[in-house]
């Protein structure tokens, strides 16, 4: 093709072969539910019987890289992390066709993401980086959240591949590496949630409650329907009209960080919003609302 990248026509990635390397368990699911699509996909992964794995399903695996993104236009991506993705990149390149677009689903640095989308421009080439909130069942199904950013014309002529692959596209605007920003701020809550959640658990452990009674409470209130509002508020950086004081929040989790020590139990989370609590009462907040210890980050 003597046309430069920035003219392919959506009906040109639309209609021809593609490329996906790293066939873990979220790859794998990309790429059958591609297969069921009707496109045709060639295979890569580290360890071969991952990829040949996909032969069942109308793959085609192989075992070098480069042959595996040959005559490719669109190339996907899931791999590790920066490291991985350069080093298979780099290795790849040898084999790609001119003017090819890759697009990128690993979580990675922004720094990264940023880099390599300017390195591969200077190439002759399109990268796209495309962090996902999705699982494996996910990418099988076509749900979740995949996010983008950057240069719009870019995705704008590959939206249409992309939101095929997920339930909900969002794009976060032209700030390259914006998309990798947003992944792992996610990720981090994710994180949190789950070891607040084992908080939780250890409280409930100590405490003789069976782990099935705080299921339901969450199934009667659910914390989590609150989050947006609380960072609404949080944003606003007003901390001035309390519904939970400083002083009474640092009370109860004196309560709970006893009853857990008691009986031994380990607390992961709590210890350390506690002595965050207490730095902000020093300072004479007590009276506040006890979300004042993210004024900081406001």
């Amino acid at each position: 093709m003597k046309q430069s990248v920035k003219y392919l026509t959506l009906s040109y990635i639309k209609y021809s072969m593609k490329a996906f390397l790293g066939t873990g368990l979220l790859g794998s699911n990309f790429v059958k539910a591609m297969l069921r699509r009707g496109d045709q996909v060639q295979v890569w992964n580290r360890t071969l019987s991952k990829a040949k794995a996909l032969e069942t399903d109308g793959a085609l695996a192989f075992e070098e890289v480069t042959e595996a993104v040959r005559g490719a236009a669109v190339i996907h991506l899931t791999l590790k992390d920066d490291a991985a993705v350069n080093e298979v990149l780099e290795a790849a390149s040898v084999g790609f066709e001119f003017g090819a677009i890759i697009i990128d689903h690993t979580t990675t640095s922004v720094e990264g993401a940023v880099e390599r989308t300017a390195a591969w421009k200077a190439k002759g080439f399109t990268y796209l980086h495309a962090p996902v909130f999705m699982g494996p069942p996910n990418a099988l199904e076509g749900s979740g959240n995949m996010l983008v950013s950057g240069d719009q014309e870019v995705i704008a002529r590959v939206e249409g591949e992309l939101s095929k692959m997920t339930g909900k596209l969002i794009n976060f605007g032209q700030e390259e590496g914006k998309a990798a920003g947003i992944k792992l701020i996610g990720n981090l809550f994710l994180i949190s949630m789950t070891a607040g959640l084992s908080d939780a658990l250890a409280l409930a452990k100590a405490l003789d409650i069976d782990s099935a009674d705080i299921s339901s409470l969450f199934a009667s209130w659910n914390p989590g329907a609150g989050a947006p509002a609380r960072l609404d508020k949080l944003r606003t950086g007003d901390f001035s009209k309390p519904s939970w004081e400083l002083d009474m929040a640092r009370k109860d989790a004196g309560l709970m960080m006893s009853a857990a020590s008691a009986k031994g139990v380990k607390l992961t989370v709590l210890p350390a919003v506690a002595a965050e609590m207490d730095a902000w009462i020093a300072k004479g907040h007590g009276s506040d609302d006890w979300s004042v210890i993210a004024k900081d980050n406001c």
